[in-house]
């Protein structure tokens, strides 16, 4: 819900109310009690990020977290295991590609 500010017109009378977006615009100002407040146009709150940096990632569910750890883990003891095993003569051993047959229309 936003915070909206209002002015008086007849006694100056400046506030914020905190309102959801579908409730009636005041119009009754609370310090006078006439009927002159407008709603003012403002600028909004933006949203203030502090530090060294904020990222997407930086949010994710413990359960994404943990998948991804599982997933990384198992990639890197697939990597081990490629790379412990001997190589042998027939994988070394390159076969020239097959030519298409050409069919005569």
């Amino acid at each position: 819900m936003p915070t909206y500010d209002y002015q008086c017109g007849k006694c100056g009378y400046e506030f914020e109310k905190f309102q959801s977006m579908t409730a009636p615009v005041l119009k009754k100002c609370p310090k006078c009690g006439k009927s002159s407040l407008k709603r003012l146009i403002g600028t909004g709150a933006g949203v203030i990020f502090k530090g060294s940096g904020f990222y997407q990632t930086d949010y994710r569910s413990d359960s994404y977290k943990q998948a991804v750890k599982k997933a990384s883990d198992t990639g890197s003891k697939k990597e081990e295991k490629k790379d412990s095993k001997p190589e042998t003569k027939s994988e070394t051993k390159k076969t020239p590609p097959k030519k298409a047959d050409k069919k005569s229309a």
